[in-house]
């Protein structure tokens, strides 16, 4: 007996259904957040750069510049802290304007994540010359570092590498990484 003739034995008998009941229309229910939602989608508004904040705290000379992203381990984060890892790269913002370092900071980012570098540093300066010794670029990087989503972690440098004045940035793994990292420790 074929598969054709199995089948057809099998669904002797069996009528179809007479009336189709499946609701093709889904009530779409007119809530608060929808109509919000709706008319941001439709206003002129400018969509505005991330990197780009207003609230910006004032840090001084010596403030540490921390932090690290849920999921860093604490061992991980403090071989950071502590300059333990190869630097694979370095940007130095020192006398650029906070829009050119926001231009840099971005791209350079975005080119260590895609040659998969994992620690880099940025030297943004301490501030000591400005007047009212506010450390302007430490200031913006402290906002514009966590909100790249390729930042796992930084923290200010150790003094070789230029303390306060400097900071260590963990990046994310590649792609390329994460499969090599898979095949040698024959992980799926």
């Amino acid at each position: 007996m074929s598969e054709d003739d199995l089948f057809a034995s099998e669904m002797d008998g069996v009528k179809p259904l007479r009336v189709n009941r499946a609701r093709l229309h889904k009530k779409v229910e007119q809530t608060p957040g929808v109509a919000v939602r709706r008319s941001l989608a439709v206003s002129d508004r400018k969509a505005q750069d991330p990197l780009v904040s207003n609230d910006v705290p004032q840090l001084k000379a010596n403030d540490i510049l921390e932090y690290r992203a849920d999921g860093v381990q604490h061992g991980v984060y403090k071989k950071l802290r502590l300059g333990h890892y190869d630097i694979d790269a370095r940007l130095d913002l020192h006398r650029l304007t906070a829009d050119e370092a926001r231009r840099e900071v971005f791209q350079f980012l975005r080119d260590c994540f895609y040659y998969e570098l994992r620690t880099v540093l940025i030297l943004h300066g301490k501030g000591e010359r400005n007047p009212d010794k506010i450390a302007l670029l430490k200031s913006h990087l402290s906002v514009w570092l966590p909100q790249i989503d390729e930042v796992l972690a930084f923290h200010s440098a150790q003094k070789h590498h230029g303390g306060t004045g400097a900071v260590y940035v963990m990046l994310k793994k590649g792609d390329k990484t994460k499969q090599k990292n898979r095949e040698q420790f024959g992980l799926r």
